[in-house]
């Protein structure tokens, strides 16, 4: 059975690891440092480092004294989330067997940290104890203490993994330390109640997500003197995806991220510098690049997002429904059709699921991935076309969600064999009919 990852034994597998591991920090302080000081040219950072000397570069690092404050802002935000995460009162989900049979419980209280988080900036911003702009004004230190951060967070989770595993009979080890280090070893690392994944993914990334667009609206207003109805509509589009990822938490535990991913520098780093400075790339270029959209494009570009969520949302809210009702509910106005299957986990339990061809579900394997892109697009399209850099969302989410069928391609084939084929048979595109 193939389950979360594959071995990584392959001299590729280690090559690919290692320059993933070098090269996502260096794309991301490129990515930000082109925005913040060489107005998104992209040649512009290498060509001052060529003429200048590598040299120069220290005098685009942060002083010492910046660094020390975020690391403050960085840790005090950490230390609420972990409070949060714990002792807000809220909902429990309870996740997919893991491999060796295991049903975790999951705090799924991120809908009432983010309303309170939210309550909490306004107060503080209102009361003139931080300015509006606060994570804005200090976002290229704030990326030097996420780096450092997610590099010693993934180290720490594998020595974890080696020495004190929370699940030791779900890691998956390879003979590559590199490929152990970037992939993981453990499947669900946790410190009591605290688990990894939900955590850093949820409410160190996503939970910051709404606060960094609010703080570039702030710095773009002190810039300016106005906020662009362009800042604002990403803004709004951005926050309709956070929203639906908290309110409908316990969704997330069934996702590849936290049922199949082990947790190493792919999740561990990922999730405290690639999704908080990455995913936010068309805020910031906005706070320099004030862009007004006609009311044409503003509301095709409103229309498309928000087509794009309804499909999101609207293929897997059929799949949540079926899991829930089976039978017992209608998909389009019929009665769900769909195959029967079953698999066994490591502890010799067999257990029944089931693969849905109603709805969307039977016009592509991934449709959901549709609606995600057409998100992504509306979100860059606020940008204008000036400029390739703030678009890196669209392009990326495309490529990670095209890839990522092809992984499930393979962990469902070992996990449901003939039946998968079948399935395959009947529903033969993956994410558009006719083109992919």
């Amino acid at each position: 059975m193939v389950w979360g990852r594959a071995l990584g034994e392959s001299l590729s597998s280690r090559i690919f690891s290692v320059l993933l591991m070098v090269s996502c920090p260096l794309t991301a302080a490129y990515a930000i440092l082109t925005i913040t000081r060489c107005g998104a040219e992209l040649t512009c950072l290498p060509r001052e480092l060529w003429s200048a000397g590598l040299r120069s570069a220290l005098v685009l690092l942060p002083s010492v004294q910046e660094v020390a404050t975020a690391t403050k802002i960085f840790a005090t935000w950490l230390a609420y989330q972990v409070g949060m995460y714990l002792y807000l009162p809220g909902p429990v989900g309870i996740g997919q067997p893991t491999p060796a049979g295991h049903k975790l419980r999951y705090h799924v209280n991120g809908f009432r940290v983010f309303v309170v988080t939210h309550v909490l900036f306004a107060a503080l911003v209102a009361a003139g104890v931080v300015p509006l702009s606060v994570i804005h004004d200090h976002w290229v230190p704030l990326l030097v203490v996420a780096n450092l951060f997610g590099l010693a967070l993934s180290f720490f989770a594998l020595m974890k993994a080696y020495y004190f595993s929370t699940h030791p009979d779900d890691n998956k080890y390879s003979k590559n330390v590199f490929y152990d280090l970037f992939m993981g070893v453990e499947l669900n690392p946790r410190l009591g109640e605290l688990d990894f994944k939900l955590f850093f993914n949820g409410r160190i990334g996503i939970e910051a997500w709404n606060l960094v667009n609010l703080s570039f609206m702030g710095a773009q207003y002190s810039k300016y003197g106005y906020v662009s109805n362009s800042l604002v509509l990403v803004t709004v589009l951005q926050a309709l995806y956070i929203v639906d990822f908290f309110w409908n938490e316990a969704w997330y535990l069934k996702t590849i991220d936290i049922a199949h991913d082990h947790f190493g520098f792919y999740l561990a780093w990922g999730d405290t510098v690639w999704l908080p400075f990455m995913y936010t790339l068309q805020g910031l270029f906005l706070v320099y690049h004030p862009y007004h959209m006609n009311s044409l494009f503003f509301l095709f570009t409103l229309a498309l997002g928000c087509g794009g969520y309804a499909i999101f949302r609207g293929a897997n809210s059929q799949k949540d429904r079926f899991r829930a009702l089976r039978d017992n509910c209608t998909i389009w106005g019929q009665k769900p059709r769909y195959i029967t299957t079953t698999y066994t986990t490591l502890d010799g339990k067999s257990h029944e699921s089931t693969l849905l061809l109603s709805g969307f579900w039977g016009i592509a394997r991934h449709f959901n991935y549709v609606g995600d892109i057409m998100l992504a697009t509306s979100m860059c399209l606020c940008t204008g076309f000036t400029h390739v850099l703030p678009w890196f969302y669209s392009w990326y989410m495309t490529i990670l969600l095209a890839h990522r069928t092809y992984r499930d391609d393979q962990r469902c084939s070992a996990k449901y064999g003939s039946d998968w084929k079948r399935y395959c048979s009947l529903v033969p595109y993956r994410i558009v009919p006719r083109v992919f």
